[in-house]
């Protein structure tokens, strides 16, 4: 992991509990039961009340969905280099990193994120660089050689969908391949995207007014339409 000091893990590990979902049951993550309590433990712990929220604790429908789409069609990803943006428990980057990615780099703006990626990794028997930066800001393209960028769960905020697309948008324009899972949210390009696969994501009723969602793949086609 590199751009941020590494929280103690112990932290992430006495908190979450390490275990699989219904739709993944090839990966294991360290998982919390409730977000709020979660959250509180985290800044209780950092000794800190200014925390971001614990988005790395759960394992989110986009995510779930991208995560399984790539175990699926590991073609998709096979001796790619691939980069995971917002990723917050590493899930997606894990999944890429199984299905045969040449090498997987995930990155997001929260420390907690970067070192609950690495021990989520490490529990998968995978490799994947943890970055702890905002990939996002200026001109922002994919680092050198990266032909694969993912992203789930990262259109819920106008501003940071707006941020998202356009990034999105540069690397596609530097030939990279883009593949985005979602729920339907909000800001969610969809003039832009174009549907791969859909799954109903189970067990997400301590997160979503629901518990199963149908959560869709998709890839970035093509720019934005006119006016």
């Amino acid at each position: 992991m590199t751009g941020c000091i590494q929280p103690g893990p112990e932290i992430i590990r006495t908190g979450t509990e390490l275990r699989s979902m219904p739709l993944l049951p090839e990966i294991r993550l360290y998982q919390a039961g409730d977000p709020i309590s979660m959250w509180q433990q985290t800044e209780q712990a950092a000794g800190r009340d200014d925390l971001d929220p614990p988005f790395w604790a759960f394992p989110w429908a986009g995510g779930q969905a991208l995560a399984r789409y790539l175990l699926d069609h590991p073609a998709t990803v096979l001796g790619r280099r691939v980069v995971d943006v917002a990723s917050g428990s590493g899930l997606v980057a894990i999944a890429a990193a199984r299905a045969g990615a040449q090498a997987v780099t995930a990155y997001d703006t929260d420390p907690m994120a970067a070192a609950a990626i690495g021990l989520n990794a490490a529990a998968n028997g995978v490799t994947v660089q943890a970055v702890c930066a905002d990939i996002l800001g200026g001109d922002g393209p994919p680092p050198p050689g990266a032909d694969l960028v993912l992203v789930a769960d990262a259109f819920y905020e106008r501003d940071l969908a707006g941020q998202v697309t356009e990034f999105l948008g540069r690397c596609r324009d530097l030939g990279a391949g883009v593949l985005v899972g979602d729920l339907g949210r909000r800001y969610l390009p969809y003039s832009r995207l174009s549907a791969l696969a859909s799954y109903d994501v189970p067990g997400l009723g301590a997160l979503e007014s629901r518990d199963v969602v149908r959560t869709t793949v998709w890839t970035l086609s093509g720019p934005p339409a006119p006016g």
